[in-house]
């Protein structure tokens, strides 16, 4: 029997309808979509993190000027 349901202030909701007996022993277990499983932004950068090279030094202050060249504002 499976039930779903979300973490609200560190206690599970379960799903309208979900009836468990007093003292039922559960599991837990995340789903894999779960914002909990997720990658972090720098695990998911992690691969391009220092990898470009010969870039001017204000490359980043003026990133669309190099890009699209506007004018540097």
């Amino acid at each position: 029997m499976t039930y779903r349901g979300k973490v609200q202030g560190g206690v599970v909701i379960l799903e309208v309808g979900a009836k468990l007996p007093e003292g039922a022993e559960v599991q837990i277990v995340l789903h894999p979509d779960s914002e909990a499983n997720a990658p972090t932004l720098y695990e998911r950068l992690e691969p391009v993190i220092g990898k470009t090279k010969g870039l001017p030094p204000d490359a980043s202050k003026y990133v669309d000027h190099y890009l699209y060249g506007h004018p540097k504002a």
